[in-house]
């Protein structure tokens, strides 16, 4: 079952909240919907899901080829995964995951043995059926999630739709759960449509990210697409980590703060303002210059917890910067605060100012 949104355009009074957004999510695919609060991704996916609808005339939404801008929620067959769960705590673990089967139209419902079944199997797939008796306040938060989950593919939907689903827990919660929903997908093969602004969790578990920004989609690509290779400043700036030098371009040349590289794009005959992006895993710490272009820091602070180690830098020209460095390479440098090094840059990103 394929998805495709065709020019959606959604106000909310006179703030428009999605501008003609277009996007095709392919049979089986898991994509994400990563931006900031505001970009318009949970508008959109409540537009897939029919719980909104784009303004009058603005555009469709099609299912497996299927114009449904127009048809109820209810007739949509989507799943829909929400952040707080939204089980009924008046009922059990197995009443809950029943539910949408025992709504059902009298000619559509299964029968009571039909519905145990089915029940029972999907509580196996996310490994609780020894919880089908229990409450929802009897549960931890990864163990109601795995329900609300099971609720949501009991109607056998055609699409899944989670609106930040792991939002509300922990953060070992959340990594357990991603890689189990990644394991259930590539199982169960449903086209869903994951909206969350947890960077990590979107790399991780989709097959392609799509970012938004202020309404609008910047950038459609694999993991490695949208990380490795940003369309542009915003999505190198918002997906990881990056210091940003600001500065200016002059010919085939940029003057970043205390950094000066060649500038790959075209040669600016005046000057043109200018930043350049640089992640810390990208910057490298030495004692000496060695022939190469950089500027000398200040180490302020260590954190060497975890597989890489994080260090705070004063670049002597008054910018903070941010290295992450191995710890082998930690080690073979034995850095002490307050020490001065010299940095310097494997690849810097440049943008020229006004550039999306």
């Amino acid at each position: 079952m394929s998805i495709e949104a065709r020019h959606i355009t959604k106000h909310f009074g006179a703030f428009a909240v999605l501008k003609d957004v277009s996007l095709h999510v392919a049979t089986g695919e898991l994509i994400a919907l990563l931006g900031p609060s505001g970009s318009g991704k949970t508008t959109l996916l409540r537009i897939i899901s029919g719980l909104e609808v784009p303004d009058q005339g603005s555009g469709q939404i099609l299912l497996h080829d299927e114009d449904v801008t127009n048809r109820h929620v209810s007739m949509r067959r989507v799943g829909f995964v929400f952040q707080h769960y939204a089980l009924f705590r008046h009922m059990t673990v197995f009443k809950n995951v029943a539910f949408g089967l025992q709504v059902r139209p009298r000619k559509l419902r299964p029968t009571k043995r039909q519905i145990r079944e089915k029940v029972h199997e999907l509580l196996k797939l996310v490994q609780l059926e020894w919880l089908a008796e229990r409450y929802p306040a009897q549960l931890s938060g990864g163990q109601r999630q795995r329900i609300a989950l099971a609720r949501a593919l009991a109607i056998e939907p055609k699409v899944l739709l989670l609106d930040e689903p792991f939002g509300a827990l922990d953060a070992k919660t959340r990594q357990e759960l991603r890689r189990w929903l990644r394991r259930l997908h590539s199982e169960l093969n449903v086209t869903s449509v994951l909206v969350t602004h947890d960077q990590e969790e979107a790399l991780e578990v989709a097959d392609r990210v799509v970012i938004t920004n202020a309404g609008r989609i910047e950038q459609v690509g694999t993991p490695e697409e949208v990380f490795h290779h940003p369309a542009n400043e915003f999505v190198m700036n918002f997906v990881g980590h990056v210091n940003v030098f600001h500065g200016r371009v002059e010919g085939d040349r940029a003057f970043l703060g205390p950094l000066e590289v060649e500038y790959s794009g075209q040669p600016q005959t005046i000057a043109q303002p200018a930043r350049g992006l640089v992640r810390p895993y990208d910057l490298d710490i030495d004692r000496q210059a060695n022939g190469k272009s950089g500027f000398s820091a200040t180490v302020q602070h260590v954190n060497a917890a975890g597989p890489h180690v994080k260090i705070d830098l004063l670049a002597d020209s008054g910018e903070p910067v941010h290295v992450e460095l191995t710890q082998e390479r930690f080690r073979t440098l034995r850095l002490t605060l307050g020490e001065s090094v010299f940095v310097c840059p494997r690849e810097i990103n440049v943008f020229l100012g006004g550039q999306r």
